[in-house]
């Protein structure tokens, strides 16, 4: 099964073996193990590293999860969705590339940006606090931010909207 993945700026080409005991990402051939715990956990070993998954939500092509304690958020194609943009449709409403949801329910710490700030995608817009941990939110898409819905010390829920960004070209 053949994916791309990506995690802020970085894509990652992944074919999963049929087996599912190794998987070729961006060239590098990885065996692993996953140990899927009754809790939900999962456990990765790649060689003698180990990784810990819990948390694991996912939403269309978005997929959330914590990493050994942090949180990461992926966004997923699939063979179908990778067929589909290599022919040019979106398989993702265009109209949500600029809006931020929380990934998570929690409190903002702090705003980074203000409506009127360019804003190149990947760059930090907000502190999340969930979990008692930092979460830095990013920047869906380049442009300008034209609404922040929320303020310092507000508490807020899973996909509630943080703020929008009018793309650029």
């Amino acid at each position: 099964m053949q994916y791309k993945s990506t995690i802020g700026n970085q894509s990652f080409e992944v074919t999963i073996s049929d087996d599912r005991t190794s998987a070729i990402v961006n060239g590098e051939n990885i065996p692993f193990e996953l140990v899927k715990n009754q809790n939900g956990r999962i456990l990765f070993r790649t060689g003698t590293k180990l990784y810990r998954i819990d948390n694991i939500e996912t939403d269309g092509r978005k997929v959330s999860f914590s990493l050994n304690g942090k949180f990461l958020e992926t966004d997923v194609l699939d063979e179908k969705d990778l067929l589909l943009e290599e022919m040019g449709f979106s398989t993702q409403a265009e109209g949500s590339a600029g809006t931020l949801n929380a990934p998570m329910p929690g409190k903002i710490l702090e705003l980074l940006v203000r409506e009127g700030d360019e804003v190149e995608q990947g760059d930090s817009v907000i502190i999340l606090e969930a979990m008692k941990m930092e979460n830095e939110l990013k920047a869906p898409t380049h442009g300008v931010v034209v609404k922040v819905d929320v303020k310092t010390n507000d508490n807020v829920e899973k996909n509630q909207p943080l703020l929008e960004i009018e793309p650029r070209g």
